[in-house]
């Protein structure tokens, strides 16, 4: 939730002309395994799990190893890029892997929580290009067809040297302090209500909706509000007063046990590119205890035709 900015900086410059200028190429590998095949008749637990751990795998090993044999194996060739700096396609990734890792030798995917539901799989992590610098806070979402990625969306923002809540951008601060989802049968009971909170309090910007969602153990990641219920209420309220024409247009929901994410563009103002932004909820017994978000601008220029959203 704002009120932030956020910019890609010199990194994200440097990866994206790896994007476009591409590499030397590089040798295909061994055909891809059919996991939808393997996996069938696991249940949806098993298929989860088979997601999430494929979306970590390729993540590190494309950008911490430079490893392109992974996206041949779990990547489709026609895959569909929404970050503005990357064109389409298996190869271009493969391409901004190799790159990467040859800048940034020491470049780290820390990885903090993962959740999924249905095909979509989102990763919350610090992105770390040299050791000793804080990074960004990255939010990536997956979706997967017939057991590959297929397509990929991703919102970055810097990570700052303060807080005005003293909780870093991804500790878990809420009993219990693990970064793993819970049960799978809180799932959809969690995701109705975080849908319906976000509704009131951030589409129609209704404040009452704090009262009524927010539980009063309420952890704050958002570097630029206070902590607590008392911190959301002053900098929503401020926010919503600074900008009574925002507008807020939920693009896709992904939760699972206690976490609900949501990825969204938020729009200031009437003809401004907006932000896209994640945020991820927490809940507990039935109210929202946590919440992180990552903002970034929506760019004037892209190097693919698909939108951030």
């Amino acid at each position: 939730m704002p009120p932030t900015t956020s910019v890609r900086r010199a990194l994200v410059a440097v990866l994206a002309s790896a994007a476009v200028l591409g590499t030397a190429a590089v040798p295909a590998v061994a055909a891809p395994h059919t996991a939808s095949a393997r996996h069938a008749g696991y249940g949806d637990a098993a298929r989860f799990g088979y997601q999430k751990a494929v979306a970590e795998r390729v993540l590190k090993g494309v950008f911490e190893q430079g490893d392109t044999e992974v996206v041949d194996r779990y990547v489709r060739p026609d895959y569909i890029q929404h970050n503005p700096l990357a064109p389409d396609g298996a190869e271009t990734l493969k391409n901004l892997g190799v790159s990467v890792h040859r800048q940034f030798p020491d470049f780290r995917y820390d990885i903090k929580r993962v959740i999924s539901e249905g095909d979509l799989v989102l990763v919350h992590s610090n992105v770390v290009a040299t050791p000793g610098a804080r990074g960004q806070a990255v939010f990536d979402i997956f979706r997967f067809q017939g057991g590959r990625i297929a397509e990929h969306w991703d919102v970055g923002q810097d990570v700052p040297a303060t807080s005005a809540n003293g909780n870093d951008m991804f500790s878990t601060e809420s009993w219990p302090r693990t970064g793993r989802p819970g049960p799978a049968w809180l799932t959809a009971y969690n995701k109705q209500l975080v849908t319906k909170a976000f509704d009131q309090l951030l589409v129609r910007k209704d404040l009452s909706a704090i009262d009524r969602y927010w539980g009063p153990e309420y952890h704050q990641h958002n570097p630029s509000i206070a902590d607590g219920v008392a911190g959301v209420k002053a900098g929503l309220g401020g926010f919503f007063e600074a900008f009574p024409q925002l507008k807020v247009v939920p693009k896709r929901v992904i939760a699972e046990g206690d976490l609900v994410a949501v990825h969204s563009h938020y729009v200031n103002a009437p003809g401004e590119r907006g932000q896209a932004i994640v945020d991820l909820f927490r809940v507990r017994a039935g109210k929202i205890v946590e919440h992180w978000d990552v903002i970034q601008d929506v760019p004037a220029t892209s190097a693919n035709d698909n939108t951030m959203f």
